[in-house]
Parts: structure tokens; sequence; C-alpha cells
């Protein structure tokens, strides 16, 4: 999967040939031609070794810093980086390139890469999402400056996926203070799903905890009212036929007509 960015960018920079690094920060290598330096570069990344070519391609910057490699070494760099999962080294690689460049013909690469550095260190939603949440905003840079790239369609993909992975943050949060009986504390995290991730899978479920939430707290009306905003927005889901199940004969009927009549508004944002 990581070949495809490796082998667009080569062909995006024009490439005259087809972590952390290995040798100690403070040894310097030898000044060399920058054409031979930057090739073995190249050879390095194809043979696997990512360390040596991030090695590399910083010594071709060192080397020659005022040359056209040096700027796409920094970049190839970066990408060497991430291919080994360094991460850390990645992004602050992509992030001084991108201050010192911005107006580089493959800037949005580097925004998608650096996106792609915090998405690809998602945890699990038990544990802190401070990656998921810059992997984000770093999609949504790019998405922002670069809407025609040929790097957003992905990026809208994968952003879609972590917006369902903090909706799934806030659910696991919703449902523990559930089984603690704080309901008012879990409403407030199903709202926020509804709220600010309505696009995503957790909206059923949210709509459907509400219920269990209000009239667990004995707020029928409340109850009510949402189950109506999750029958007409979700009328086939198994979230709505489980909520139907917790409705007695009243509440079921006033739903029905509810559907028929109109007697509450269905939308979404009549929740907050």
């Amino acid at each position: 999967m990581r070949l495809f960015p490796f082998v667009c960018l080569v062909a995006l920079l024009g490439l005259s040939a087809c972590g952390s690094n290995s040798k100690d920060d403070e040894e310097l290598l030898p000044d060399r031609p920058v054409e031979g330096l930057y090739n073995d570069a190249q050879d390095a990344m194809q043979e696997g070794d990512y360390a040596e070519a991030a090695n590399l391609f910083n010594e071709v910057e060192r080397q020659h810093p005022y040359s056209e490699w040096a700027t796409r070494a920094q970049l190839m760099a970066a990408y060497a980086y991430y291919t080994e999962d360094s991460y850390d080294e990645a992004i602050v690689s992509l992030d001084r390139f991108i201050r010192l460049h911005p107006g580089y013909k493959d800037i949005d690469y580097a925004y998608y890469l650096m996106s792609l550095s915090y998405y690809d260190q998602i945890s699990d939603v038990r544990r802190d999402q401070k990656m998921t949440e810059n992997a984000m905003q770093s999609f949504d840079a790019l998405l922002t400056r670069f809407p025609e790239s040929r790097y957003a369609r992905d990026a809208r993909l994968k952003r879609d996926l972590t917006l369902d992975h903090l909706a799934g943050k806030e659910m696991e949060i919703g449902r523990y203070y559930q089984g603690q009986k704080k309901h008012n504390a879990a409403i407030n995290r199903f709202r926020t799903v509804i709220r600010e991730y309505d696009t995503t899978t957790h909206t059923p479920e949210a709509l459907h905890r509400m219920v269990e939430s209000y009239l667990a707290l004995g707020l029928v009306e409340e109850a009510t009212r949402v189950a109506a905003v999750l029958s007409y927005n979700y009328p086939g889901s198994v979230w709505y036929e489980d909520t139907f199940g917790l409705l007695d004969p009243v509440q079921r009927q006033r739903l029905v007509e509810a559907n028929d009549k109109s007697v509450w508004s269905k939308a979404l944002e009549t929740l907050f």
C-alpha cells in the first residue's frame, strides 16, 4: 500500500534514478557530487533500507543546501521516515518542509504525508485520541488548501474514518456513564455525537442511547421525541427496532402519530 505514494512522488519530482538515522548524528559523510549522493539514497529506498535512505537524503541537503536536489531530498527524507514508521521524525521534517517551501509544486503531497503520519498512529478508542484529532486537522488543512489535489479523494475517505473514530470515543464514554447511571452526563456525550459527528455510523446508536437515558430519568416526553427523530432518519436500523421495543403502547402510538402528522420536528438539530 505504501509503495504507491512513493512511486507517484518519484514520478512527480522527475527524479533521474530509478526512525532514526543509521549513523551517529555527529558523524558527517565526506562531500560528494549531488547526483551520486542522491542516487545512492534512491537505491537505499529501493532496497528497503529506509533509515539509510533518510540519512543520505539529509546529506544531500547538508552538502548541497542551495541546489534543486536539496528541496527534493527534504521531502524524500520525510517519506523515508514515514515508511520506516518513524512518525515523529517524519512530522518534524514535513512541518519544516511546508514552512520553508509553501509554493513547492508538490506541496500538497507534503500535507498528505503529514496527515498519514498522524493517521497511522490512531489508537483504540479506549485510549487518548490526540493523534486522531491531529489527523483530522491535517486532512482538513489539505482539503481546504488543495481541494482538487490528486490526494484529496483518499484524504476525504480517511477524514471520514477519523470522524467515525472520534465519534466512537464519545460513544464509549457515554456508554460508560450509562453504566454508572450518570444519565445526564451520558446524554451530553450522545448529543455531541449527533451535533458534531452526525454523518458517522454512530448517530443511530447515539439516538437510541439518548432514549434509554431519558427513560431511565423518567423523561418520557423527551424520550418519545428523540425516538421520533430516530424513526424518521433511520427507520430501517436495528437501533430504531430496539428503541421501539423500549416504548410502552401509549408511546408507540404517539410515535406512529408523530410519523403520520409531524407532531414533532424530525430534524437532528431540534435535539439541541
